[in-house]
């Protein structure tokens, strides 16, 4: 199993970063494995929600069928996800209040056969650069 988990202070408030982490509208916009949706998703997150995306990573796509374990906005979203070849990941993002801004922490866990390894190493790496990546599109956005 990999592991991913990474916490960056953002610019923007709670309310503002869960405006756009809560509205999967948004997602192409910041988040970097998300290529695009595949069904039109939900407008409002609910426990049980069902997205179903297609996404990126080490240069492989992947469909990925998220859904919604756990949501208690504007702090908490817990996402799992089933895709092909038995790959199964789950994020939790957490966000608080942090002076003017706020933190956001998020933890990333995924398995399947395919991830094992060096290419499980290469993964947790690629995870973590992508996480960087859309942490700081996400803030940029949501502080706009």
């Amino acid at each position: 199993m990999g592991h991913i988990e990474y916490t960056k202070k953002m610019a923007a408030g709670p309310e503002a970063l869960w405006a756009v982490v809560g509205n999967p509208n948004t997602w192409g916009d910041w988040f970097s494995i998300h290529e695009r949706w595949m069904e039109e998703p939900p407008a409002t997150l609910e426990v049980g929600s069902k997205l179903v995306a297609k996404v990126v990573m080490l240069g492989m796509a992947n469909k990925f069928e998220w859904n919604v374990v756990a949501v208690e906005a504007p702090s908490t979203l817990t996402l799992g996800a089933t895709g092909m070849a038995g790959v199964k990941v789950e994020f939790t993002f957490r966000i608080s209040g942090a002076g003017e801004g706020s933190e956001l922490s998020l933890q990333g866990d995924f398995e399947g056969a395919l991830i094992k390894g060096a290419l499980g190493k290469a993964v947790e790496k690629d995870g973590m650069k992508q996480l960087e990546t859309s942490l700081d599109a996400l803030d940029t956005l949501a502080a706009a």
